[in-house]
């Protein structure tokens, strides 16, 4: 259904969650998908072989790791999966040494982490200069995001609770009116678009 609406990528939570989703079932979902779609495990704190043996075993190109991983933690996954995103709380310190992580992205959330609440996007201003680039989390929702993405220009957008009809279950029309409201934002991230397709997706053809 979010590729369906026009989403670039999708993430599967295998962190401890409401949300957390077994490596099978991501698998039945990972193989009937567009190749172009980004597909991302999101672990929290896991041992680097686990991170590696589930993203493979579920079909997924990348690994958002978004606890307290050290860069050499990161650095072990990034030898083994394709692409891997590394979370930061805004304005944490640690976000000071992003760049010993060896990430292919970053990604900026609240200081509390699935909270769904807005943060001081001048805090991106910390991320230091040569860092990969951004993704921005945190509190958005289809009525705030194309505001989110003129002012903080990140290079991609993530969002959970803000398109969400309750918890765990997405709303189509949230879905849709967001990643609608992203685009027309019309901004140039910096980055190739390697992961959009630009077509939409008909899971009715599946």
């Amino acid at each position: 259904m979010a590729v369906a609406m026009g989403a670039d990528a999708l993430g599967f939570v295998f962190a401890p969650s409401t949300r957390q989703v077994a490596a099978k079932r991501v698998y039945d979902i990972t193989r009937q998908l567009p190749r172009e779609i980004l597909t991302v495990g999101v672990f929290r704190n896991e041992a680097p072989a686990r991170v590696i043996e589930l993203v493979h075993t579920a079909g997924l190109k990348a690994a958002q790791l978004h606890g307290h991983e050290t860069p050499d933690v990161t650095q072990q996954v990034r030898s083994a999966v394709t692409y891997v995103i590394k979370a930061f709380a805004a304005g944490s310190d640690a976000l000071a040494d992003a760049n010993a992580h060896r990430a292919d992205f970053l990604l900026i959330d609240a200081p509390m982490p699935g909270s769904g609440e807005v943060f001081d996007w001048n805090l991106v201003d910390r991320i230091p200069t040569g860092a990969p680039p951004f993704l921005l989390a945190g509190g958005l929702h289809p009525d705030n995001v194309a505001n989110a993405v003129r002012r903080v220009r990140p290079y991609g957008v993530d969002v959970s609770s803000g398109v969400e009809a309750s918890p765990g279950h997405k709303d189509a029309r949230k879905v849709r009116s967001f990643i609608l409201n992203a685009r027309a934002a019309e901004v140039v991230v910096g980055a190739s678009d390697d992961f959009a397709s630009g077509e939409m997706y008909d899971w009715q053809d599946e």
